[in-house]
């Protein structure tokens, strides 16, 4: 099945979020923590810009609640888990491709070089 190509191209912090859930469930904190690890801290994300990202992903259909969960490392709290749907999947594979291509383009063209 083809994704919309109203899902593609991800914001970065759609991409960094169905990133970081690639590898199984998880709730908001860890997804925030991942983010700014894979992106070097590169992509900001407050509360703000996660949760209102999570709201309109769960609208796409790119992610799905996961139930809530005790955490044990967060002082014993309940937690909102997310997991990617088989749709999201699909997105995030898609702009891996997009992202590859691109990278090919600028090797195909010694652009790196050029910058050094």
């Amino acid at each position: 099945m083809k994704i919309s190509t109203t899902l593609t191209p991800l914001t970065p912090a759609v991409f960094y979020i169905l990133l970081a859930l690639a590898n199984g469930e998880k709730h908001g904190y860890e997804i925030m923590k991942q983010v700014k690890q894979d992106s070097k801290g590169q992509v900001k994300m407050g509360n703000g810009t996660l949760y209102g990202s999570i709201k309109r992903m769960l609208a796409d259909q790119l992610i799905e609640a996961a139930g809530d969960k005790l955490d044990p490392q967060l002082d014993h709290k309940t937690r909102r888990y997310y997991r990617l749907t088989p749709l999201g999947q699909r997105a995030l594979q898609a702009e891996m491709q997009r992202y590859q291509e691109v990278v090919g383009l600028i090797q195909t063209r010694s652009l790196l070089a050029n910058l050094a």
